[in-house]
């Protein structure tokens, strides 16, 4: 009944959206020092829009802070939705379903367990990730591991029309196995793609770029990005100049988005540390349909992908009989 409640919710929660796709390959720059004011960029980018990540309530008692994904910025092609969520026993996000796109968890406090139908079980704490591929579908749950409060970023990375139907599949990378580099007070958790000459092994079927930056006072960092590819930053903690030396800080809690370029210059000139991600991925340039926890191209497959789901077949079979412990 729980389960199905919480269905029902996630459906009323996430009405059927729309939207139309852009445009958008990876590497890197090297650190300068804050003395050096240049961007080291042919075409730098800028922050083209600001928003904030607002608090609201999502599955069980759990409270995330929406940036993609809200009226402000529904979409970001290939980002379907960006949650810093935080959650202490007993909320959290009781068995659910998912179809069409990627889930990447990455832990910032704590712990979640992770269970689904196919019997996958496991459980990443800080610093750990898990990048989940949904395909033609999954249903699962996630729950506080400990006690106190649990708290990450959730990513959802739509998939191209060709992928949106394959088998689930998982990565788990735990927080000693992510790579990392470190150059002139710059720290960077590569967790997919490259920084400062470092390769993360994380295969992403959609091309993406994952890094975790933290700057100390008065550093400054230049990464590069593929051109075609779009990105945005968000800022987990203290503040920081984002795209030109001449911009205002933005604090903590913010997305912004970048405009066109071949990489992002950031300095740190407060006197605590900065700590922010980088994401960028390649624009799949497709429609999106999408409906809750179902992504597809079209409203006809939205509404086989409902019908799959009640009727527990094309990939939800196991949905009859599975219930998280």
């Amino acid at each position: 009944m729980r389960a199905s409640i919480y269905r029902n919710f996630l459906f009323r929660l996430h009405p059927t959206t729309t939207a139309k796709a852009s445009k958008i390959t990876n590497h890197t720059r090297n650190i300068m020092s804050e003395s050096d004011q240049s961007t080291g960029f042919s075409t730098p980018r800028l922050v083209t829009k600001k928003v904030l990540a607002k608090l609201q309530h999502e599955g069980e008692g759990a409270v995330v802070r929406r940036s993609i994904g809200r009226s402000e910025l529904k979409f970001l092609d290939p980002f379907l939705m960006l949650d810093d969520f935080s959650v202490s026993p007993p909320a959290g996000f009781p068995d659910h379903p998912h179809r069409g796109f990627e889930t990447v968890t990455y832990m910032l406090q704590g712990g979640i367990t992770h269970q689904d139908f196919a019997g996958h079980k496991g459980t990443i704490h800080t610093g750990d990730v898990q990048w989940m591929t949904a395909g033609r579908g999954i249903i699962h749950s996630e729950m506080p591991a400990g006690e106190g409060e649990q708290k990450g970023l959730q990513l959802w990375i739509n998939l191209s029309s060709q992928d949106k139907m394959i088998e689930p599949g998982y990565q788990e990378l735990l927080s000693d196995d992510i790579k990392t580099a470190e150059k002139d007070g710059v720290e960077v958790r590569i967790i997919a793609g490259k920084s400062m000459g470092v390769q993360s092994p994380v295969y992403t079927r959609t091309p993406t770029m994952y890094l975790d930056f933290t700057l100390k006072p008065r550093a400054q960092m230049n990464q590069s990005i593929p051109e075609s590819w779009n990105g945005f930053v968000y800022i987990i903690e203290g503040e920081g100049v984002f795209g030109k030396p001449t911009s205002s800080p933005v604090t903590a809690h913010h997305v912004l988005v970048l405009g066109p370029g071949d990489g992002l210059s950031v300095w740190n000139r407060s006197s605590k540390p900065l700590r922010f991600v980088l994401i960028a991925g390649q624009p799949i340039n497709e429609p999106v349909v999408q409906y809750g926890p179902f992504v597809m191209n079209t409203q006809a497959e939205i509404d086989q992908t409902i019908e799959d789901y009640h009727y527990s077949k094309n990939g939800f079979e196991m949905a009859k009989y599975w219930r998280s412990q």
